[in-house]
């Protein structure tokens, strides 16, 4: 009987070495060593930077206490509230032209005055792409060493060349391998870097909140993408405090669930525990998206990841962005909650959308669950 208890994990690492073929892409890369990478160098501004281009904080590649004092920050702001909102149809699509008094917003059930409303889907965005890559589910030449490189370097290929992009790679620890830049060689370089994973644990709390906070002070459009079967093994931090640290981030986070279809397979192996740790990690993704105000994907072909870019894509450049002056000032540090409806001004009722036939249409809004108010320091 103890042959037949044999792990998941070593079920899926056997499974993945011998029945997925070789990355077709991939020329051979001779292994590299193990040793320590130097800490990337700081990505170099632009001659001369557009109008809209984001501000790019030095607080991403240094340590806090390296940071000056007096950077912009979300809960630095006593008197307005920024909301950057997705409107998207049962299909992903997003919903254009929805006027300034369709918007209502309530914090902690409360309507609040908006005072700006604006679009522009020509704004650069921030991304910081945040890549589970250890030695349990992405062994070299394996369906998820495979899988990972397919969704990374898919992303990449849709972005503009205006937009900002951080590679992080995680294991037991958290390795930034290229700064924000618009070099697409120097992302491509640090992406070379994801042949051969080290440790086998899977920090995902700390990845996530580590690299949350270090955007928290860029301005613009900005988000995280992560790419993660969503299983933290050893995290410093605990589910909870991930969760409230994410909140008071304010960063959008949109997930990527790999091997969806290899745990599927595996499923009659597996034992109670082992299915309740896969689906805890289904939930855990679901809700930092949720709560952040991104959306989670789980794909179970390789062929969804094209449709999920765009679907990204388009919720990250065709928002409404919407400010307001919060009702309660208090400056108590308080976790506030947000929520966006849609009314009809006339009646107050849920807004009706219809397509072109005149058929309504189901729609759903992405927006932050909610911010941390300011807290007055005596």
């Amino acid at each position: 009987m103890k042959a037949l208890k044999i792990s998941v994990a070593s079920l899926l690492v056997c499974l993945l070495a011998g029945v997925m073929p070789r990355f077709a892409s991939a020329q051979g890369p001779e292994p590299q060593s193990t040793e320590t990478v130097a800490k990337p160098k700081k990505k170099e501004a632009p001659a001369e930077a557009p109008a809209e281009e984001p501000k790019i904080p030095s607080k991403f590649t240094k340590k806090d206490k390296d940071v000056p004092e007096g950077l912009p920050t979300f809960k630095s702001d006593v008197t307005t509230v920024q909301l950057d909102v997705a409107v998207l149809d049962n299909k992903g699509n997003f919903i254009p032209n929805i006027p300034k008094g369709n918007f209502r917003v309530l914090e902690d059930n409360v309507p609040q005055q908006v005072s700006s409303f604006s679009t522009n889907a020509d704004a650069p965005m921030t991304i910081a792409m945040v890549v589970e890559f250890n030695a349990q589910f992405q062994q070299y030449w394996s369906a998820g060493w495979y899988e990972t490189l397919v969704a990374t370097y898919g992303f990449v290929q849709t972005l503009k060349p205006d937009d900002y992009l951080a590679v992080v790679a995680y294991d037991l620890k958290t390795e930034i391998l290229s700064d924000f830049t618009t070099d697409r060689q120097k992302t491509q370089e640090a992406m070379q870097r994801l042949r051969i994973p080290g440790f086998s644990e899977s920090n995902m709390y700390d990845a996530l909140v580590d690299t949350a906070q270090r955007m928290s002070s860029i301005e613009g459009r900005k988000a995280i993408l992560l790419v993660s079967t969503g299983r933290d093994t050893f995290s410093k931090l605990t589910y909870d405090k991930a969760r409230k640290a994410l909140q008071e981030a304010g960063v959008p986070i949109y997930a990527l669930s790999i091997l969806q279809a290899l745990r599927i397979m595996m499923d009659p192996y597996m034992g109670p525990m082992q299915r309740m740790d896969f689906l805890q990690a289904d939930n855990q993704l679901n809700t930092f998206c949720r709560e952040t105000g991104g959306q989670a994907f789980f794909p179970r072909f390789l062929a969804e990841y094209p449709n999920i870019y765009q679907n990204i894509s388009a919720a990250l450049r065709n928002q409404y962005s919407i400010a307001y002056h919060p009702a309660n000032q208090a400056k108590d540090g308080s976790y506030r909650k947000l929520k966006v409806e849609l009314v009809d001004p006339a009646n107050g009722n849920p807004l009706r959308i219809t397509d072109p036939k005149g058929k309504p249409i189901k729609y759903s809004i992405v927006a932050k669950a909610g911010y941390t108010a300011p807290h007055e320091v005596e």
